[in-house]
């Protein structure tokens, strides 16, 4: 059966370092396969991205056309992200996300057999809810590791997962190359490119189903089912949006997410088109030039959590905050100078130094997600990625009414520097940075407990 779950260890701490090359443990399981999963998605989702040349050629697309696409690739996934964070709370990460990539799949296949701007726009506007894929992914390593390590957790599966939007402004133009070179037509070929990521989203289902379960104790269905208590809110749904939603820390976050991941997916969107009408690059130079900023994500989303962690063990939440703070401030600006380069080398140079600030940003957001609220983790998790979301549709809008991208670029790069200053209102309560502590020393002592006590290396 597609569900059958998976043992359950009862005792199973959460993991309080990152055994990086280990795969015998559920939560470094859980770790890799989540990015994975999560890095398929966002192949996905952007794979029609850098394609856009071709196909407004082809369908014959207007500016506002075009914007419109755009825009549609963002929206729905507000709605989604919303969705999925409660439903992890209810019926576990597992079952959620094998779920999202096997029905998330369709609409990729169908990009490939539209025919008409209002059919791909269509098809474009349900690819969206893959990008709720990245709420479960750090649903599932908040559950897996403890608070040591977790912020580092978080933002390395972040990051990874997040290259596939970079990985795809490279691959997909040279997959159509390919094609072509085999003597298919070009309006065919990209048609055929399209099937590369909905195969995969269809083989990562099942090996999600197979080889994870929800927490280091088991899945939590099952959990409930035997009365073992997990972390998360206890009925899900409605209820953990609304906790989630009364705490400002959520909002804040939500804002800062907003203009830092909703800036990320907006370059996503455009960089190859722009590379291509203002410095008329070819479509595979600006395919290239357009997944440096997504590369950025294998390293940058990670060292923004390494950051956050480190900062805490002297600084504590503040510090995680004040982190947040420096790290938007300083994408703002690199915002402005890649609205103003005028020469290819210097807008790239640029784009990689804000682009580095900006997935920095995103692990510091998301490496103080899990300290929020643990009784509506789901929802936390939800409402901030959904923050992201709002944010790249709204930086959507603001091109589509803006004279040119570059004054949007720029417009985005003041408004992200005044954003910086919601992440300094986050603080919590004394009440709240002891309940953490303790947390924290009672995953360290399990830890210990069990390597010394039954002989086993916790992870």
């Amino acid at each position: 059966m597609l569900f059958a779950s998976p043992s359950i260890n009862a005792t199973g701490p959460k993991a309080t370092r990152i055994d990086l090359f280990s795969f015998s443990t559920p939560q470094m399981r859980a770790f890799h396969i989540t990015w994975m999963a999560f890095f398929v998605c966002f192949f996905a989702w952007f794979a029609a991205a850098p394609l856009m040349p071709i196909i407004k050629t082809e369908f014959g697309l207007s500016k506002d056309q075009i914007a419109n696409i755009n825009i549609a690739a963002v929206a729905v996934t507000v709605i989604f992200r919303l969705i999925v964070g409660p439903l992890c709370d209810r019926f576990g990460p597992r079952r959620t996300y094998t779920w999202l990539l096997l029905l998330g799949s369709l609409p990729v296949f169908g990009l490939a057999f539209s025919r008409s701007y209002e059919a791909f726009l269509f098809f474009r506007l349900c690819i969206g809810a893959i990008g709720a894929s990245f709420v479960i992914t750090q649903y599932h390593t908040s559950v897996m590791f403890a608070p040591n390590v977790v912020g580092t957790a978080n933002a390395t599966v972040g990051g990874w997962g997040n290259a596939g939007g970079g990985a795809a402004q490279s691959l997909m133009p040279l997959i159509v190359a390919a094609i072509v070179g085999l003597g298919v037509e070009q309006a065919f070929g990209w048609r055929v490119a399209m099937f590369v990521p909905g195969a995969a989203m269809i083989v990562m289902a099942f090996v999600y189903a197979r080889f994870t379960q929800d927490t280091p104790k088991g899945d939590i269905v099952d959990l409930r089912a035997q009365g073992i208590a997990v972390d998360s809110g206890k009925k899900g749904g409605l209820a953990i949006f609304l906790q989630a939603a009364g705490n400002y820390r959520t909002w804040m976050l939500a804002a800062v997410y907003g203009a830092s991941f909703g800036v990320e997916i907006f370059i996503h969107t455009i960089a190859a088109s722009y590379y291509v009408d203002r410095f008329g690059l070819s479509l595979t130079s600006a395919g290239f030039a357009a997944g440096i900023f997504g590369g950025l994500a294998l390293f940058g989303r990670a060292l923004g959590g390494i950051f956050s962690d480190r900062i805490a063990l002297s600084k504590g939440l503040d510090g995680r905050a004040n982190l947040l703070f420096v790290l938007m401030l300083g994408e703002g600006l690199g915002l402005l100078a890649f609205g103003n380069a005028a020469g290819v080398t210097l807008a790239i140079v640029t784009m990689t130094v804000f682009g580095l600030f900006t997935h920095m940003a995103c692990g510091a957001t998301y490496a103080m997600m899990p300290f929020v609220d643990r009784k509506a983790l789901g929802g936390v998790a939800g409402v901030i990625g959904a923050g992201g979301n709002i944010g790249a549709v709204l930086a959507g809008f603001l091109n589509k009414g803006s004279a040119s991208p570059q004054q949007c670029l720029v417009y985005l790069g003041y408004i992200v520097a005044a954003t910086a200053f919601c992440a300094l209102t986050v603080r919590f309560s004394s009440a709240h940075k002891t309940s953490e502590q303790s947390l924290l020393d009672a995953a360290l002592a399990e830890r210990r407990s069990d390597r010394f006590g039954n002989g086993a290396v916790a992870a």
